[in-house]
Order: C-alpha cells, then sequence, then structure tokens
C-alpha cells in the first residue's frame, strides 16, 4: 500500500517490478492475500473479493489467451454507479472526419504549447490523428498530452483500446489496479484496455509532456526477429510489469470512462486501485527505451526501419501491423560506399514520427524534441537537402548517432488529421521546402558522379 501523502509528493518510494514480457506473474502487497491452488475460494483472506480481468476471449488459444485474477477490497461493480456524459473534445476516436480546410500534404508540428490553465493527464490529451474504426477495434490514434496537475482523486480506464505512453518531458507515477509504475523520458508505458489508473508528477518542475498511441486492434507484442535469431531488439527480461499496490481511502472519487468514442463519469466514494494481490499475464508494463539492442547492416547499404521494431500490433494479415511501435535510438553508422540516412521512399504504411530528444539524422534542422511529423501512406518523404549533401558527400567513417531518440507510430491504415493538428498554432508551414534544394543532378553521363 501506498499512502496518498507519498504519492502526491512524489516520494522516492524503492517500487519493484516484475521481469519479463508476457510472463504470468504473481504478487501480493499483503501476506497470504493470494490464494493458491486454486482462483476463487469460498472465501478469500482479509475478506477480498475475487475479480477476473479478461484481455481475450475465453476461448482465444494458448498463446494469445489473456486474463489476470484480482483480490481487491471491492469488487469492481462498486466502482460505478450512475453514469453521466463527460465531454473532452480534444481527445477523438476514429472514425473521425474533422472538418478542417488543410490540404493533403507531408506535415510537421513544433511541440505542443505549455497549457496555460490548471490540466490534469486526462485533460491534457490532444489527438493530432486517427486511423480505421475503433467500433470493430481496429486502427488507432495518435495523440499527444501536456499537463500540470496531478490526478489525485481522479481515476480512468479506456474500454477502447490501450495506451501506449511515450513520455519526452518530466517523469510521471502511473498508479494502476495491478501496481505502481513510474515512468521517465526514455521510458515507455503500456497500460491494457480496460484498467483503471491515474496519473501524477514525479521531479521538479510542473510541464509533463509527450505522445500516446491508442491502440484499438490486437495488443501490442514483440515482433517476431526471423532471421536475427534469439537476441537483440527488445529482450523480454528488460519489460518491467508492478508489484501489487494498493489505495485504501474513503474520500470522494470520480471514475472517467472512455467508451465508443464517448466519455462518461460516475461518482463514488472510495478510490478503485483496491487490489490487494493479483495474478495472471493481463497486466500493464514498462519497457527502458535505452534497453533496445540495435541491429544494421555492417557492410552496406541501409536496411529497412522495421529492424528498429519494439512492439507491433498485428492484423490477420501476415507482416502487416495494425500498429507498429519503432524507434531510432542511438547506433554505429558504418556502411561502405552507402547513403546512410533513411531513403527516399513512399510507403503503403502511414508514419507519425516523435522526437523525444536530440537530433534525428534525416532531418537536421525543424524536426525538435516534443515535434511530430506525418506522413502519410503514399507521400513521398526522406532526407531533408541539407542532410543529403552531407551524406552524399561525407567521409564515410564509422560514425556514432548519439544523444537522439526519435520514434515512430506506423499504421496499415491511412492517419485522419484532427481539425485540432490542422489548426495547431505549431504546424510548420515551410516543410515542404525542406526538399527545395534537391536539384537536378542528372548530365547524361555514365559513372558516380
Amino acid at each position: 500500500m501506498l499512502d496518498k501523502t507519498d504519492k502526491q509528493a512524489g516520494a522516492a518510494t524503492a517500487l519493484k517490478y516484475m521481469p519479463g514480457f508476457g510472463n504470468d506473474f504473481e504478487t501480493e502487497a499483503l501476506p497470504g492475500a493470494l490464494p493458491q491452488g486454486q482462483n476463487s475460494p469460498q472465501k478469500c483472506n482479509y475478506g477480498l473479493y475475487a475479480e477476473q480481468l479478461s484481455g481475450s476471449p475465453f476461448t482465444a488459444p494458448r498463446g494469445t489467451n489473456e486474463r489476470s485474477w484480482l483480490y481487491r477490497i471491492r469488487p469492481s461493480v462498486r466502482h460505478t454507479k450512475r453514469f453521466s456524459a463527460a465531454s473532452y473534445p480534444h481527445w477523438k476516436t476514429a472514425p473521425c472526419l474533422d472538418d478542417h480546410s488543410l490540404a493533403l500534404g507531408q506535415l510537421r508540428w513544433g511541440p505542443l504549447p505549455e497549457p496555460k490553465d490548471k490540466l490534469n493527464f486526462i485533460q491534457g490529451i490532444r489527438t493530432m490523428t486517427t486511423a480505421g474504426d475503433a467500433m470493430t477495434q481496429v486502427g488507432m490514434a495518435a495523440h499527444v498530452y501536456a499537463f500540470n496537475d496531478d490526478m489525485v482523486d481522479d481515476y480512468f480506464f479506456n474500454a477502447d483500446g490501450e495506451l501506449l505512453i511515450v513520455p519526452e518531458v518530466g517523469a510521471i507515477r502511473i498508479f494502476t489496479e495491478m501496481g505502481i509504475i513510474d515512468v521517465e523520458t526514455s521510458e515507455i508505458c503500456l497500460i491494457p484496455r480496460g484498467m483503471m489508473f491515474k496519473v501524477s508528477r514525479l521531479g521538479d518542475g510542473e510541464l509533463r509532456r509527450g505522445y500516446i498511441c491508442e491502440n484499438y486492434g490486437a495488443k501490442f507484442t514483440m515482433p517476431d526477429r526471423g532471421p536475427i535469431g534469439a537476441n537483440c531488439l527488445a529482450n523480454p527480461r528488460d519489460f518491467k510489469t508492478p508489484t501489487a499496490a494498493y489505495e485504501d481511502k474513503e474520500t470522494p472519487c470520480r471514475v472517467l470512462v472512455k467508451w465508443c468514442g464517448k466519455f462518461h463519469v460516475t461518482e463514488i466514494g472510495h478510490s478503485p486501485l483496491d487490489v490487494v494481490a493479483w495474478h495472471g499475464n493481463y497486466a500493464p508494463f514498462k519497457y527502458d527505451l535505452r534497453t533496445f539492442s540495435p541491429v544494421g547492416a555492417i557492410l552496406f547499404d541501409h536496411p529497412d526501419p522495421s529492424i528498429f521494431t519494439v512492439l507491433t500490433a498485428p492484423t490477420e494479415e501476415a507482416g502487416t501491423a495494425n500498429v507498429d511501435f519503432v524507434i531510432f535510438p542511438p547506433r554505429w553508422l558504418v556502411a561502405e560506399h552507402s547513403f546512410r540516412p533513411p531513403w527516399y521512399h513512399r510507403n503503403i504504411m502511414s508514419e507519425f514520427m516523435g522526437l523525444i530528444y536530440g537530433q534525428y539524422d534525416a532531418k537536421e534542422e525543424g524536426f525538435v524534441p516534443g515535434g511530430m511529423s506525418l506522413h502519410n501512406m503514399m507521400l513521398p518523404h526522406g532526407p531533408d537537402a541539407m542532410g543529403f549533401e552531407k551524406a552524399s558527400n561525407g567521409e564515410l567513417k564509422p560514425v556514432k548517432l548519439d544523444h537522439t531518440m526519435a520514434f515512430m507510430f506506423e499504421t496499415r491504415f491511412p492517419q485522419q488529421l484532427t481539425k485540432f493538428a490542422a489548426e495547431l498554432e505549431t504546424l510548420q508551414d515551410n516543410y515542404i521546402d525542406c526538399w527545395d534544394g534537391l536539384e537536378r543532378k542528372f548530365d547524361g553521363t555514365p559513372g558516380i558522379k
């Protein structure tokens, strides 16, 4: 148990995590709270209620079947009363064809401005793009967040999809039903569909800012490595799941729900984060992007960016993702007689990019930490003119790209721009001009010029 005072102060509580991806975990905050040998005894210790939380159909194959058993102070039916409508107009859900006049094109934005008013995590979410249809559990949405206040007695769960949270400014504490996760810049956190949580700030400063991928489809999993073999990329042991922790407080609280794109709120007299023990494989986790072990070309050419995939949400079509979460971490460039940055290309996938810190090698100006870009399906993109000239004429000695971390939410579906994104003040109208300097070099003479 973590008391309310420590939580609000962001105290350096020694949190414990359980390593492994997709493991079957068990954990208890009080000794003997977790039943042994069965899931639902006639009477649970400490007067707890047994309850199952399912993240898949009951009859899903063993490899994809997900559920956890929770042992809590009250069953979750007591964590909702009569609902009333709530309004969060900046959080959009697919299908969303917003009314704006911005024409099709390659787009880039500066960081989301700091909020002028007090906003908590949920209030600070702004949707940039949506794709697919949440009603049929297909597609995703790309959001940004900026907030400066804590969720003290407010709680939230999302019935539409899981949330992949990518902090860019400031560390946050996410208190979930299954335990507490502290997430800092260079780490990510995944909250499963339907799981209650609240978010507060850790450390100094008011502003917390970052990115969110809301995945409506099949849950994120680790990609198959194929010929890479058993190691490198993201390793299972580096994913960390929290141990059991709970709140036991009898104060007025609100539970906010997102369901089929609409928001609903209910008021209760206690905290819903009352799980004293649990076991299973449907659980939140965090991952440190700095533990990703990149692979790449060690002789010539530039491999596809799919080699940097951390997590993938698959579709029924093999090799075609509902969403891929891809990063571009520090790494060595050593390829001989090769153009080393990402090449120019058009893609059936649609790419939403963000920069957590540092500088992205294909865009040396304009793409800044906290910024975003959108290259929708079949729209050409690649290095700007400055990056092309530098990579084409530089000495091909081993070079380390250091102090950088960019990422991409890539989906098979077109990403529809929201009205908020189309009218955001940090939209860079001159982004398309970054390729103007790519002049004709062809002169008909054979050989490399």
